[in-house]
């Protein structure tokens, strides 16, 4: 079937959850994908940072096929031969002594939330059931009804009460929001480094080390969700590590995957983690033999710290291309290999704009209206980074004219 037929019966029988581009792609490799036509576009996007490292990048490609014959899941009921070499390597790669390993994003969140409000009781001292989270205004951790019910996007919230109350709202990028925020009964600050749903949105600098401080001076635990801004996309390790910061527990997923299977892990100190116990927290499938290989051969390839040093560079030179933009671009905001760019209303909507650049080969997502995203992969070329602004730069020279 050719495009249009697949996205008819797609729309007819899946539920309208998503807004995709006119796309149907089949195959991919690197940074360039395929449609079932056989037209190639640059992919942008990445799975929103889940796949830093390219499409079917061969360390865990072969990783996952090796896997594949040999054991898949067990349950954590038993042990298997994959999660020692998982965890520990997780653990070393974030200077942490834990990991409890999920599936999803979100999962890792609501995760997250648990062992904070556990560790608030068991160790704090917070009296039952009266601890609070203070997260921050425009926030993307997921969708479950937990998280949603502490976001600001209506679009995300409405209709899905009621929600679970314990989380206090602040202005992200205020230090002093933050510390206004905590009481006795708080244990955990929760924030991403940079929004990235919100449109790739950078704190001030001295922002994430301010709120360290008043984390740790109030015996409060500091959750960083890296979720799409860690494992090399931000030209570091971690968004965290741009000031110098480590968090009490790194919230982790998306490209642990390597973008072939949903992998997310919370990865936390002894002191912190060790409120867990058997019984409270699990999944089937979390840290199962195929998730571990792949994750595994994931921090193999950030162990050589040459992703980040291409997100540094070919960050670098996105970033100074999208400044030469001119007319019709209101901002430009990101760090590495990771941008969000304002288009001028007047010119049209981040979806127009979007199909605009699908037509000339380059596929990005719209967000917030006006806002498109870049996220190539990490293994993307400097000439396909050229390229693809000045495909960017006729979509804005079309719509002025």
């Amino acid at each position: 079937m050719n495009s249009e037929e697949l996205i008819r019966l797609s729309e007819s029988h899946s539920a309208h959850n998503y807004h995709p581009l006119p796309v149907v792609i089949s195959s991919a490799e690197g940074a360039w994908v395929t449609d079932v036509e056989g037209k190639r576009y640059l992919d942008c996007l990445a799975g929103y940072s889940s796949l830093n490292f390219g499409h079917g990048n061969p360390a865990i490609l072969t990783a996952a096929r090796e896997q594949l014959d040999r054991l898949t899941l067990t349950s954590r009921a038993f042990y298997h031969d994959r999660f020692a070499a998982f965890v520990t390597g997780l653990s070393e790669l974030c200077g942490k002594d834990m990991v409890l390993p999920m599936n999803t994003g979100a999962e890792a969140v609501e995760t997250a939330v648990k062992i904070a409000r556990k560790w608030g009781y068991e160790v704090k001292g917070v009296a039952p059931d009266q601890a609070n989270i203070v997260v921050m205004e425009d926030n993307f951790h997921g969708r479950t009804t937990t998280i949603v019910g502490f976001s600001t996007d209506p679009e995300s919230r409405d209709g899905f009460g009621p929600f679970s109350p314990g989380f206090r709202i602040v202005k992200y990028g205020s230090a002093e929001a933050v510390r206004e925020a905590i009481d006795e009964n708080t244990v955990a600050v929760l924030l991403e480094p940079i929004q990235g749903e919100a449109g790739v949105l950078v704190p001030p600098d001295g922002y994430l080390a301010a709120v360290r401080e008043i984390c740790t001076d109030n015996n409060v635990l500091f959750v960083a969700d890296e979720i799409q801004s860690g494992l090399g996309r931000t030209g570091d390790t971690f968004a965290c590590d741009h000031e110098r910061v480590v968090p009490d527990l790194y919230v982790l997923g998306k490209a642990l995957g390597g973008g072939v299977v949903p992998v997310s892990a919370v990865v936390a100190d002894a002191d912190v983690m060790g409120v867990i116990g058997p019984g409270q927290h699990g999944s089937t499938f979390g840290g199962n033999p195929l998730a571990c290989a792949v994750g595994d051969a994931v921090i193999g390839l950030l162990r050589t710290g040459e992703y980040q040093a291409r997100a540094r560079e070919l960050g670098a030179f996105l970033h100074a291309r999208l400044a030469e933009l001119g007319p019709g671009v209101a901002a430009v905001r990101g760090r590495g290999l990771w941008a969000g760019v304002d288009i001028d209303p007047s010119l049209g909507t981040g979806r127009q704009i979007s199909e605009a650049l699908m037509r000339r080969g380059v596929l990005v997502k719209d967000t917030h209206g006006s806002t498109i995203r870049l996220a190539p992969p990490l293994v993307v070329s400097r000439d396909d980074l050229a390229w693809a602004v000045d495909q960017l730069s006729a979509v804005l020279r079309e719509a002025r004219a």
